[in-house]
């Protein structure tokens, strides 16, 4: 895949050429008239193989790493108490493996090498086989370099065992996911070369005219200044934008147009996911109400928004009522607003509705990472401080003095639950927060923590590095855990961009600002400047992956072994 890096705010593309091989295990992708659509896969027996196949995404003709030869990989429809066996081959010339996200399995099936999974080598296979204790959406995805960007993902579906809660016509999965045309390799030498290389929307002169004339000339300069000092721009709200990215619905650009049939009337179930490598994606669909029925494969207290934020690696359930109009766009813009993944809803296929402009491109402040007064500030000015006098301020861990890894910190950070995020405030729709999410259970464990533990997602923006406390996963000690222990987790956010964060084998039990448990997840946004805690019940021995979900932020090292021991 050669670079071939275009500058373009979104992009109209093809649809994926690839020749689909059949294996007698499932069938081809079925033709819509407006693009491919994923295929499922269903049963308790899988055979799974990971190769290279063509596609053509933009016009360019690229090679993409796929499962069964297809992009994205086929939907896996699983039944809750099921015990599932997948056959996975490798047709790479590079390891490789499948993680499942969210699915709770013995260590050695999930999909991690290097802990207690060795890969999968070139020619080789390897079994899967665990029993499922869950159902909802999730999905699954390589965890071997950057090979998850390359196209080795795709959507699981598990069926609850129990009848469920609510009543719908229609089910459809709806995968985002971020494609580019260079080679992962290569973006990732070039953030490393150039970290603002993809931001083609830096502030000008005429921005600086119009602050003056918002804000006046003294805060416009003091805000400016504060931000030189960082060496970072406001405008850098995403590492990688539309200069390199088209933006994928079902593996359909946005010119594939991928279409979900309906008649009116009718109740949809919509399963979104977020199986990007980097893009956080802002969901609606003009002219309908969304009913939020899960967060991350499991039940949560309908609410009604008219937009949701997912973070990579999130999922979330939504139901629709459609109208009488002949179609609805599914719109799904990228935070930085540089571009959108999109498709349709419609009575009939070749039909569609207008799609939205982008919403206004969001600019950092002083306050979005630390929410005002101190706010948060550069590592060199925090080290000439006495903080000894600031009371009330946030400490920080020792690695993180004099680290040339750590380009700033918090002192100030918030829960900020009922914040929407940069970009989606008092924007006139109703948009979720983490403070709206209600499971309709109540504390599944119920015990306190009998520890805390405090983390601080570090990175040093210039340099492309990313860390926990400073210290990179090749330098880091294990987080240890003791078989059937409950903790809380803290993470502190020390800089400029969020992260998804995600802890394998175990759930997240997110707390609000009092420590009162509001819903169990296994992926937890963590936005610049803030502060969120999880408990968590370790009751899963073995070495698990703990880490930041954007891909090129775990490769760089935002990344922990938790390991739980007897």
């Amino acid at each position: 895949m050669p670079p071939t890096p275009t500058r373009r705010s979104f992009v109209k593309g093809l649809g994926a050429a690839s020749a689909l091989v059949g294996l007698g295990l499932w069938r081809p992708l079925a033709l819509a008239a407006e693009g491919r659509r994923p295929h499922d896969l269903s049963g308790q027996h899988f055979e799974l193989f990971i190769g290279q196949t063509p596609v053509n995404i933009t016009g360019q003709p690229r090679t993409a790493q796929t499962i069964n030869a297809s992009l994205p990989g086929p939907v896996l429809r699983w039944r809750e108490g099921d015990t599932v066996t997948l056959r996975v081959r490798n047709h790479l010339d590079q390891p490789t493996s499948i993680h499942w996200h969210g699915i709770l399995l013995p260590a050695n099936m999930d999909g991690v090498p290097g802990l207690s999974f060795a890969g999968i080598a070139p020619g080789d296979d390897y079994l899967y086989q665990f029993t499922l204790r869950q159902s909802g959406t999730y999905w699954y995805h390589s965890h071997c370099g950057l090979q998850e960007q390359a196209g080795v993902y795709g959507a699981i579906v598990i069926e609850p065992r129990e009848p469920q809660a609510h009543h719908y016509q229609r089910d459809h999965v709806l995968l985002f996911s971020d494609w580019s045309d260079q080679a992962p390799e290569a973006l990732l030498a070039t953030l490393k070369k150039q970290s603002d290389a993809f931001n083609y929307h830096k502030r000008t002169v005429g921005d600086f005219i119009d602050d003056v004339a918002d804000n006046g000339w003294g805060k416009t300069v003091t805000e400016r200044w504060a931000w030189a000092k960082m060496r970072m721009s406001p405008t850098d709200l995403a590492d990688i934008s539309a200069a390199s990215y088209t933006y994928l619905l079902n593996g359909q650009p946005p010119a594939g147009n991928f279409t979900c049939l309906y008649q009116p009337g009718e109740t949809i179930r919509l399963r979104l996911i977020n199986a990007s490598a980097m893009t956080y994606f802002d969901f609606r669909i003009p002219g309908l109400e969304l009913t939020v029925i899960a967060a991350d494969g499991l039940p949560v207290t309908p609410v009604r928004v008219d937009e949701l934020r997912i973070a990579v690696a999130e999922t979330y359930d939504v139901l629709v009522t459609v109208g009488d109009l002949p179609a609805y766009t599914l719109f799904a813009q990228s935070m930085d607003r540089t571009g959108y993944a999109r498709g349709t809803l419609a009575r009939a296929t070749g039909l569609q509705a207008s799609v939205p402009a982008l919403d206004p491109r969001p600019v950092l402040s002083m306050d979005d990472m630390g929410h005002g007064g101190m706010g948060q500030m550069d590592h060199a000015a925090m080290a000439g401080m006495d903080h000894s006098t600031m009371s009330g301020m946030q400490t920080h861990p020792a690695s993180e003095t004099g680290n040339p890894l750590v380009d700033m910190q918090t002192m100030a950070p918030r829960a900020n639950l009922a914040d929407p995020g940069l970009g989606l405030r008092d924007n006139g729709r109703r948009v979720l927060t983490y403070a709206d999410l209600r499971s309709p259970y109540p504390d599944p464990d119920g015990r306190e923590p009998s520890r805390d533990i405090e983390l601080h997602l570090t990175g040093h923006m210039e340099r492309f590095a990313w860390s926990f406390d400073g210290i990179k996963f090749s330098d880091a000690e294990p987080l240890r855990l003791k078989y059937g222990e409950r903790v809380r987790i803290t993470l502190v956010n020390d800089t400029m961009m969020t992260h998804p964060i995600h802890l394998h084998g175990m759930w997240s039990d997110l707390e609000d600002e009092h420590g009162r448990f509001l819903v169990r997840k296994h992926t937890v946004d963590i936005p610049p400047g803030s502060r969120r805690s999880y408990r968590v019940s370790a009751d899963a021995l073995g070495r698990w992956a703990y880490h930041c979900h954007l891909l090129y932020h775990m490769e760089t090292g935002m990344f922990r072994e938790v390991r739980v021991d007897e």
